[in-house]
């Protein structure tokens, strides 16, 4: 891929669904947009050959649809409320594919609507359910998200796991990281581009990120092996970045609080990173 691709992107902050990526376009596995509603509007959603993740970013909101195989239905509501990022554990929605569904605002809201195509059953391709469960809808409540610190000082920083293996997602897999002032994430740098069985999985990622105070700013560095591609943005609130290869550093500016929504698709859906071997000497040194 060429340097002159945009990886780093600024949402317009339009009402209604943005798409930022999309699938076929800008990446191969995932689509990323977000959703923004007044009370009481609505979002009509429908999926035909792909799944997807709703994470509440902020606000509050249902969700009522039904998907193949089960008349009855299903409504989640209410999701959340989340007061922001910095203040409130998430909520998260998986829909499988086929579902269609109607997304309603019972307050002001940003959401992030993540898709990736997940093919048919029995074409060449086509991703199969975790554990062989049959793909349904799941909610994924503020209790229920797995909270690990990982790293050391310098580079230590809280992951939430939303959408993990408890999910019977066929592609897709969704958390937040959550950085501290001055402090590093994604590092040592890592990658998840190429197929190295037992040591790396390709998967293509996106980042969302906030910032607190909002008038911040972190640093995203992405870069390959052969420094073809060696790129630092700037990221301000709302920011998005796609990460379809090479190592993906994030720093956080003095002072400034950095969270960033992940989301990972790929052929497989399972995580193994390999390290930067010009950096991975850190993680050894003693504390």
């Amino acid at each position: 891929m060429s340097a002159d691709v945009r990886l780093h992107r600024r949402p317009r902050r339009a009402q209604g669904l943005e798409w930022v990526a999309r699938a076929g376009a800008d990446l191969r596995h995932l689509s990323f947009g977000l959703l923004r509603l007044e009370e009481g509007q609505v979002q009509e959603v429908a999926l035909a050959g792909e799944e997807a993740v709703l994470v509440l970013v902020e606000g509050s909101l249902g969700v009522q649809g039904r998907v193949p195989g089960a008349p009855e239905g299903f409504a989640f509501d209410p999701v959340g409320p989340r007061a922001g990022v910095f203040r409130q554990r998430a909520s998260a929605v998986y829909l499988p594919p086929g579902t269609e569904a109607v997304i309603r605002a019972h307050a002001p809201l940003l959401a992030a609507w993540i898709t990736s195509p997940t093919g048919h059953a029995g074409q060449p391709g086509a991703a199969t359910p975790a554990a062989g469960r049959a793909p349904r809808p799941v909610w994924i409540r503020p209790e229920e998200v797995r909270v690990a610190v990982r790293g050391k000082p310098g580079y230590q920083r809280e992951v939430h796991d939303l959408v993990d293996e408890r999910v019977p997602a066929r592609r897709l897999l969704v958390g937040e990281t959550f950085n501290r002032p001055g402090e590093w994430s994604s590092y040592p740098p890592h990658k998840h581009d190429t197929a190295i069985p037992g040591v790396e999985t390709p998967l293509e990622e996106v980042y969302f990120f906030r910032v607190d105070p909002p008038q911040g700013f972190g640093v995203q560095m992405i870069y390959s092996p052969s420094r073809e591609i060696d790129q630092a943005y700037r990221v301000l609130d709302g920011d998005v970045t796609l990460l379809p290869f090479g190592y993906h550093p994030v720093a956080a500016a003095p002072g400034y609080r950095i969270y960033y929504l992940w989301a990972l698709a790929g052929a497989e859906r399972h995580l193994s990173v390999h390290d930067d071997p010009d950096h991975a000497w850190v993680t050894a040194r003693p504390d």
